[in-house]
């Protein structure tokens, strides 16, 4: 008779998948809520402790972790010595072993729950019940996925055991799932104990979806998320209609997430290629949408949409006349939600936007690392701004300039922005030069640039960008400031009429 230990918290599928076993002639080993399931459910078990000859003791802390389980387990059935050992030390075989950990994650996202409720399930002798089949897996089976019961149940029954091949494969699962674990643990205790950079950095993601390709149709692609419940979040976020995301898409998505988070008042974002096409702000959804499309109607074709606000029937309307691939809203009134689903293909996701985003770090991969840095989260007030020049800002001005900053920061640097009446007008990004970046932004504003704002995310390195300003008419620059020729560019300032404020922080986007 075959040995199967069986110790699941996730009982989904536990009482069939350990009935075909039975009926397969095997014994079954339990311990505690696992047990007592399985005999409710009229099956035979045997307790722990029969096997060990060991009372579970230190409050269910200790009661696997045992010789006669690990010497069962790690056992190579085709070693004489090993064979012998086993003989010697009167231990059976332990052929299957199906284990799920304790409810570490659930635990870690109750906000309820306490640091001694975390730490108690924290599991120890799953894991090492698990490693140790896992590493056997030529003699042993090992599930920890209710999802490969009926396999393993399958296989049994076909051919009276598992394939070498899916218990190596399994057995590549279990320390997948134990490494996942390990991470969130490691990760709640960096936390606790405020290490912001660990000597190991381990993190853990959940496969959401394959995707069909990435940037281009020749490069493999999948999406994973991060655990934890995020606001603002493409990966917490729920799609209502359309088509499956792309790899391009929920890129441009986070990109206009990040952007929206940063407004209060009711604000709409389109992005095309990870840059803003259009912002706008208003006193309503309709308003701010409305401004958003005005800024540039021809960019915004085939782009993704991020607001803030519910989207009402009259903000419907106008996203239903142009070709999108996403809508993020935190709601959509019935009969606008009506109205976009006739867009078989568009893409309409509701998205938590309650709180402020909650992530405290980006990371990007390098070749062979990874590069990890804070949040760029650092708010605007105008009680931090320097003016630098002769022409003081009024209080109209100093609201347009921090809404210009607040989008510069998110676009590709060197980056230009200029804004007036609370929207978007010309958007200079990605440029090898500062001045080169203004040009874009100002030629695409054109007779609009007379009177408006522009903001830089980082200082003017001379006074040419100033210069060309000057040319279109802007009222007033918004800039961190920093140059060694600072005073060239309040210099140029005072002498074209131009009020200059400078904030001390850098906005490099890379």
């Amino acid at each position: 008779m075959k040995r199967a230990l069986i110790s699941v918290s996730d009982k989904t599928g536990l009482i069939e998948f350990a009935k075909g076993l039975v009926a397969l002639d095997f014994e079954i080993i339990s311990t505690g809520g696992t047990k007592k399931s399985l005999e409710e459910a009229g099956l035979t078990v045997l307790n722990i402790d029969e096997v060990t000859g060991f009372p579970e003791i230190l409050e269910g802390r200790v009661k696997t972790l045992h010789p006669k389980v690990h010497g069962g387990l790690l056992a190579k059935r085709n070693d004489d010595h090993h064979i012998a050992q086993v003989k010697e030390n009167e231990i059976e075989y332990i052929d299957l072993v199906c284990v799920n950990l304790y409810p570490f994650a659930a635990t870690l996202a109750n906000p309820n729950s306490t640091h001694e409720e975390k730490i108690e399930n924290i599991d120890i002798g799953g894991p090492s019940m698990l490693r140790s089949a896992a590493k056997n897996f030529n003699d042993v089976t090992v599930v920890v996925d209710a999802k490969d019961y009926e396999l393993v149940l399958d296989e049994l029954k076909s051919g009276g055991d598992t394939t070498v091949a899916t218990r190596q494969r399994l057995a590549g699962k279990v320390f997948n799932h134990t490494a996942s674990y390990d991470a969130m643990i490691a990760g709640y205790f960096n936390a606790v104990n405020d290490v912001d950079v660990p000597e190991k950095l381990t993190k853990t993601y959940e496969l959401v979806q394959g995707l069909r390709y990435g940037e281009n149709p020749h490069q493999a692609a999948a999406f994973y998320k991060e655990f934890g419940t995020y606001d603002y979040s493409v990966v917490t976020s729920e799609q209502l209609h359309g088509k499956e995301l792309s790899y391009n898409n929920i890129a441009d998505a986070n990109a206009a997430l990040e952007i929206v988070a940063e407004f209060k008042e009711p604000a709409a974002v389109a992005v095309k290629h990870m840059n803003p096409c259009g912002v706008g702000i208003g006193v309503d959804i309709d308003e701010a949408f409305g401004k958003a499309y005005d800024a540039d109607p021809t960019s915004i074709f085939g782009g993704i949409i991020a607001l803030n606000r519910t989207v009402t029937v009259a903000t419907a309307e106008k996203l239903n006349t142009i070709f999108l691939e996403i809508v993020l809203a935190p709601d959509f009134e019935p009969a606008a939600l009506e109205i976009l689903q006739g867009k078989k293909n568009l893409r309409l996701l509701a998205t938590s936007m309650n709180a402020a985003r909650t992530e405290a770090q980006k990371s990007a991969s390098v070749n062979g690392g990874l590069l990890v840095q804070s949040v760029d989260g650092k708010e605007f007030s105008s009680s931090e701004l320097t003016v630098a020049t002769e022409i003081q800002p009024n209080e109209v001005d100093v609201d347009q300039l921090l809404f210009g900053m607040r989008v510069v920061k998110h676009v590709k640097s060197n980056a230009i922005v200029l804004v007036k009446d609370g929207m978007t007008i010309g958007v200079g990004a990605g440029q090898m030069n500062r001045v080169g970046a203004a040009k874009i932004a100002l030629e695409q504003a054109g007779d609009k640039a007379k009177g408006a704002y522009l903001a830089s995310d980082a200082f003017f390195p001379m006074s040419d960008t100033v210069e060309l300003s000057a040319e279109y008419g802007i009222k007033a620059i918004i800039q961190p400031g920093g140059s060694i020729k600072d005073q060239d560019s309040i210099d140029a300032c005072n002498k074209l009429g131009i009020s200059m404020v400078m904030t001390g922080s850098r906005h490099f986007k890379h």
